[in-house]
């Protein structure tokens, strides 16, 4: 089942409105974390709790951390080191109460009405479990570069099996990173939390098993910001992330050869190597405004 366009519902009411978790696996975000929890604060949906938790970083993120340990929609906690974004991820997701989930990197912007809007069509949709929106890819200073990414076209309702192969068949993550996504909580529960099988996917993985549990809602408009900057390990292991891309699609059309063909898959693979590749050209282009320091060095 799919539609082109979202349901035409009411928006939730102040009464009825489902508590959102807002959690943020921090690990060294000194530079951004500040950025990012005004933008998480500063959501125009109010019933949000915000959970951050340190991962053992040997910068100031716990310090930056600390001005908002006033704010009684925060809660700050510590996750021991070792284990991997997977050990700080379910850490702050599996301490959430939340009926809907939202996971944002420590270095990454929420445009003001993110929230409103993907619970506003994730309660109008039933059976929805997962609801995504394009975002802008940001310098190291939160400049938008390139605008509107993300989706690859795919808005609207559509069975979450559709979303899956759309992504398979993309080569890439139409969905964007955690923060351009809002899911169910009991859903992401029920299959078992985030899945790091494919470290580099992440997200990607997750949001698929998330999927084939129900529908998808494609929210229009770039609704958040991913900040690209020197210590992003998609810089530096573009290979790596589409050989673990690749890896995903075989798994899915071995497993699930209902939802991707064998078709599917090869175009997947054979699109996630072009990605890879103008991942690479990208990051060259832009060079040095993935650094914050180049504010500083140009205005020396």
């Amino acid at each position: 089942m799919s539609t082109n366009s979202l349901p035409s519902g009411p928006t939730p009411s102040s009464q009825d409105e489902p508590l959102v978790s807002i959690v943020i696996p921090a690990y060294n975000n000194a530079d951004y974390l500040d950025d990012t929890m005004k933008s998480v604060l500063g959501q125009t949906y109010t019933n949000l709790e915000v959970i951050v938790s340190d991962h053992a970083s040997t910068d100031d993120t716990w310090a930056v951390m600390q001005r908002y340990s006033s704010d009684p929609r925060v809660t700050l906690l510590h996750t021991e080191g070792g284990g991997g974004a997977l050990r700080n991820w379910n850490r702050v997701s599996q301490a959430a109460t939340g009926e809907l989930i939202k996971l944002v990197c420590g270095d990454d912007l929420l445009y003001p009405t993110i929230v409103a809007q993907q619970v506003a069509a994730l309660v109008s949709t039933p059976g929805a479990v997962l609801a995504a929106s394009p975002r802008d890819i940001v310098d190291a200073n939160g400049v938008p570069v390139l605008k509107d990414r993300g989706l690859a076209g795919l808005t609207g309702v559509h069975d979450g099996t559709v979303a899956v192969r759309k992504t398979v068949t993309q080569g890439t993550n139409i969905f964007g990173e955690p923060g351009c996504v809002l899911m169910r909580r009991s859903v992401l529960e029920k299959v078992g939390w985030w899945d790091s099988r494919w470290p580099y996917l992440i997200d990607e993985t997750s949001y698929s098993l998330v999927l084939l549990e129900g529908k998808f809602v494609g929210v229009p408009g770039s609704l958040a910001g991913f900040r690209i900057s020197d210590s992003q390990w998609s810089v530096r292991l573009v290979n790596e992330q589409a050989e673990q891309a690749i890896g995903f699609h075989n798994w899915m059309a071995q497993t699930r050869p209902d939802v991707v063909s064998g078709l599917d898959r090869r175009i997947g693979n054979t699109r996630a190597r072009i990605m890879a590749q103008v991942r690479r050209l990208a990051y060259l282009w832009l060079g040095r405004r993935m650094s914050k320091a180049v504010k500083a060095d140009a205005a020396a």
